[in-house]
């Protein structure tokens, strides 16, 4: 089997075979190969036929203050007849290979089943959650005298996107939204495709808030507000946003949103009725540990070293004895001779930086070994931190 990058002339059998994969009615796109920001890879066998494929999407993702480059891995798919004899695995491989080569240091992926990328290193890091609510049960609030709140147009989009970059940049795992994957809202002469509508709270000339959103159809019980953003920066605009969207109550009786951690805009929004639409869980592995660790933030009070052993079979330039080492806000590893008494699979260091959970957690899944009495919570260091999140699906 071989495993390279896909050319022009392969695009029609690999829009095919992802057409057969995820069940797509629409015809085959006239898109070029060569597209920035993105790196289609495709596995053939001996004849020559396309038998898998794999993208990998050129992200950055914020961690504590720093972009993070990634690796986010899309459109995997294998032909039917043959699934089973490893091509998800080499693709995979070749993948994490060409993401190292290009600088990334970690990847992530929504799976439409887990088991084949956690026997290839990712693990479960958390849930992107999308609720309905009753438009008529957001609390509105008598409006606050000193912001301002109106629609916003294409010429609004660069604040838009400084605010939402105010808002991700201290956060774990949430994308930067910037590169060439992402449009250039400078040149852009109108909202994005499917956004009907862009509201914005102004406290004098600052954005201090702001909610994209579709209307969708209909004004019947049926009738669905769909918004993508909503983010606030003060508990003030917050509620003012949210008094915006209950006054859609008379038209369209539920609100579709995804969920932000502990933001201010959760804060205002009566989530103890709110109704599970969508839940769709993403994965997470490092693709080169020495930059994972040492490219992100750290949390500038913690301090402090512990040496471990790490195996990662897919990609080998990260197995071996490892000192991580944290301090002031950054952290390094470096390569030790020494006999780690802690042995951490790759998946158990993906849970452990995503602040996922705890090393005796991770012990008791499997993932850590350690020898009779080591200390295991030592290794918690790798998870100082808040939890990382996404809300961007790819």
């Amino acid at each position: 089997m071989e495993i390279r990058e896909l050319h022009a002339d392969d695009m029609p059998a690999a829009w095919e075979l992802g057409r057969l994969a995820f069940g797509l009615s629409s015809p085959t796109p006239q898109s070029p190969v060569a597209v920035p920001g993105i790196t289609r890879y495709g596995a053939f066998d001996p004849s020559g036929r396309l038998v898998g494929r794999a993208t990998d999407l050129h992200h950055e993702q914020w961690w504590a203050g720093r972009p993070v480059t990634a690796a986010d891995i899309a459109s995997v798919a294998v032909l039917p007849e043959a699934r089973g004899r490893g091509v998800a695995r080499s693709l995979l491989g070749a993948v994490l290979r060409g993401a190292r080569e290009r600088g990334a240091a970690i990847s992530a992926l929504f799976p439409t089943v887990a088991a084949p990328y956690r026997s290839c290193g990712w693990e479960t890091g958390g849930t992107l959650r999308t609720v309905d609510l009753a438009t008529m049960a957001l609390p509105r609030h008598r409006p606050s005298p000193h912001l301002s709140v109106s629609p916003g147009t294409a010429a609004d989009l660069p604040a838009v996107a400084e605010l939402y970059e105010r808002v991700a940049r201290h956060r774990c795992g949430l994308l930067t939204r910037r590169g060439p994957l992402f449009d250039d809202t400078g040149e852009m002469a109108a909202l994005p495709p499917g956004v009907d509508g862009l509201t914005l709270v102004h406290d004098g000339d600052q954005l201090v808030g702001y909610a994209s959103w579709e209307r969708g159809q209909g004004y019947d019980a049926t009738a669905v507000l769909s918004v993508f953003d909503l983010f606030a920066v003060t508990a003030e605009a917050a509620r003012e946003l949210v008094g915006v969207l209950a006054g859609w109550q008379s038209v369209t009786p539920t609100l579709r949103l995804c969920l932000l951690g502990h933001d201010a805009v959760r804060a205002q929004l009566p989530l103890e009725i709110a109704r599970e639409h969508q839940q769709q869980m993403w994965m997470h592995r490092p693709v080169d540990v020495v930059r994972a660790v040492q490219s992100r933030g750290w949390p500038p009070h913690v301090r402090g070293q512990v040496v471990f052993a790490l195996d990662d079979v897919l990609a080998p330039w990260n197995t071996g004895s490892w000192r991580l080492e944290v301090a002031d806000g950054s952290a390094s590893l470096q390569r030790t001779d020494s006999e780690p008494t802690l042995r951490l699979a790759v998946q158990g260091f993906g849970l452990l930086y995503l602040g996922a959970t705890t090393a005796q957690a991770v012990a008791e899944a499997g993932l850590l070994r350690c020898v009779p009495g080591a200390d295991l919570g030592a290794l918690d260091l790798l998870g100082a931190g808040q939890q990382a999140e996404l809300l961007d699906y790819f």
